[in-house]
């Protein structure tokens, strides 16, 4: 074997995903999952007024767009920040 092919293989202990699985993304992982989980148990009907007109559709979707909604405000924000 070349020493390329054994010094990847070895590695000293460290993986290629090691830096991927920080505990802050696995909160956040962790915290999608519950998000989804929540979302597609609450499925009925439901009435949304939203200022004049009332729309009927199902929760889930109203749950899933706040869900995004409030994901792009954050990642806006966060964005804004870093300037």
């Amino acid at each position: 074997m070349s020493p390329k092919q054994t010094s990847g293989a070895s590695g000293g202990g460290t993986s290629r995903f090691s830096g991927a699985f920080t505990p802050g993304r696995i909160a956040m992982i962790v915290v999608a999952v519950l998000t989804l989980v929540f979302i597609f148990e609450n499925t009925r009907e439901v009435k949304i007024r939203i200022l004049i007109p009332e729309v009927s559709l199902p929760l889930y979707v109203a749950l899933l767009a706040t869900a995004l909604l409030g994901a792009g405000l954050g990642f806006y924000a966060a964005a804004r920040r870093r300037k």
